[in-house]
């Protein structure tokens, strides 16, 4: 028959795929992305959509990827510069896992999450006070950076002064030339979990 139509035999077997739901794809893409400690790229986050079904090339993936702000930390551990790594240097754990704090602001921590809003995956900041775990501070944004943590801090009621010290893990958000200037302005001290160890910053993690 195909001889006879002078057709080619694949366009004969031919069969439409329907395709991927873009609000759909976008949601499974981020879901595998966090629940494989941000690792995977495209390659691997094509490999699980198609254990899920899902026929999708590694270039509307990485699109989407970009779109989420999603950034591989395997490509992040391969391409980033030596000076802007995290937060390694002489910055210690002040706080040392003394969660039950007696006074007002003396250790505010923080933390980040994602959340979807309108179909579309924002993270949310928030500023903790060990004195009675009480939320003194947020923002929310599609970007997780500084600026995130910035706006958390602008929405403290009060003197920004009266926080002694600011603890967190050693996030890049957390690490930046306008958190510095914030930090030093306001002359908060500044605390850091140990390497890979969330227990230092438990109050915060279980927060969300």
């Amino acid at each position: 028959m195909c001889d006879v139509l002078q057709i080619a035999r694949s366009t004969f077997y031919y069969e439409a795929k329907e395709q991927v739901n873009e609000d759909e794809l976008t949601e499974a893409i981020v879901e595998i992305f966090h629940k494989n400690r941000k690792a995977y790229g495209t390659r691997k986050i094509k490999t699980k959509l198609q254990d899920q079904g899902l026929i999708v090339s590694r270039r509307r993936i990485g699109r989407i990827m970009q779109e989420q702000g999603l950034v591989s930390t395997y490509t992040i551990a391969q391409y980033k510069p030596h000076k802007t790594a995290c937060n390694e240097a002489a910055t210690t754990n002040v706080l040392d896992r003394e969660f039950d704090q007696a006074e007002a602001k003396r250790f505010v921590v923080s933390d980040l999450t994602y959340v979807k809003v309108g179909h579309r995956w924002h993270y949310v900041c928030v500023l903790i006070d060990l004195f009675n775990r009480e939320i003194i501070g947020h923002s929310a944004g599609p970007n997780k950076d500084a600026a995130l943590v910035s706006r958390a801090f602008a929405t403290v009621q009060g003197d920004l002064s009266h926080i002694q010290w600011f603890h967190t893990d050693r996030g890049s958000e957390f690490k930046n030339q306008k958190m510095d200037e914030l930090l030093e302005t306001f002359k908060i001290g500044r605390s850091l979990s140990k390497k890979g160890c969330p227990y230092d910053n438990a109050v915060a993690e279980a927060t969300y």
